[in-house]
């Protein structure tokens, strides 16, 4: 049984910072990439951040720079840590996985949380 579970999302003032938290639990494991994605209301569904199974890490443009996204292969858990934040990143945050490889094409994940909201004012 594959499960996702996301923490960490609230709500910040604009140049604030959050750390938003995925916990994988099933068959998910270091050799999964892990990604964030976001959907605002009325926007579609937005790939924010991966991490592939050798570590290496892709940025929607929008967020580099301040966004940075990190695994804790221990605990089977991946990060998302947030600064400078931006109304516009205001959202529903989700965690998904796939395997082997990344893609920036959320429709190829197929195992996702429930997502944790993040608002900026």
């Amino acid at each position: 049984h594959v499960q996702l579970v996301e923490s960490g999302g609230g709500s910040v003032q604009a140049g604030g910072s959050l750390r938003l938290s995925c916990a994988g639990s099933g068959y998910i494991d270091r050799r999964y990439c892990m990604a964030w994605f976001r959907q605002a209301p009325g926007k579609q569904t937005e790939g924010v951040a991966s991490m592939d199974s050798n570590g290496r890490t892709t940025y929607a443009d929008s967020v580099k720079g301040r966004f940075t996204v990190s695994k804790d292969n221990a605990k089977n858990t991946l990060y998302l840590r947030m600064n400078s934040l931006k109304p516009e990143d205001t959202a529903v945050y989700y965690c998904a996985a796939r395997s082997p490889i990344c893609s920036s094409d959320y429709s190829t994940f197929p195992y996702w949380g429930r997502g944790t909201q993040v608002t900026v004012s």
